[in-house]
């Protein structure tokens, strides 16, 4: 039987699915949480989703992959590979978040892999969701001054 290396965290974030939405698919709201990335994309089955970052004065994309899949406020699966890789369809992995709505929380559940073999891939990957969804859910629950910026944190 094959082992598979599969990625699958779970976040309860005290938001509704409209916001949490909103900070998975907007790319002022990822930038904040995402390791200060834009997901850029126009959001169709089918369509390029690339995670944007600015980097010593010029814009570079760090990861990329094709929408799969698309439900509004209820699912979002894409592929995920880096720029440099998309040729090698070994190292592409599929990435998934489900929401779901638990008395006005909603529920976030993210599902990314099969590494294969890539045990460091894997690890780094189960390192990056904790931050990610940390993040995510600190945005969402944390009060926003007028500026957008987080209370008691300067940007």
């Amino acid at each position: 039987m094959k082992n598979e290396l599969i990625v699958k965290k779970s976040i309860k974030v005290n938001a509704n699915i409209s916001a949490v939405w909103d900070a998975l698919t907007n790319p002022e709201m990822t930038k904040k949480y995402f390791f200060d990335c834009e997901a850029i994309s126009d959001w169709e089955t089918g369509s390029v989703i690339e995670f944007k970052m600015e980097k010593d004065g010029e814009t570079i994309v760090v990861v990329k992959g094709i929408i799969l899949n698309i439900e509004e406020e209820k699912l979002l699966q894409y592929s995920c590979f880096s720029p440099d890789t998309e040729q090698d369809k070994s190292t592409h992995t599929i990435v998934t978040y489900e929401l779901a709505s638990e008395n006005g929380n909603t529920l976030l559940t993210v599902t990314q892999g099969d590494f294969g073999k890539n045990e460091a891939g894997y690890q780094h990957t189960v390192t990056g969701w904790d931050a990610t969804l940390s993040g995510l859910k600190a945005l969402q629950e944390t009060p926003q001054r007028p500026d957008g910026n987080i209370t008691g944190i300067e940007n």
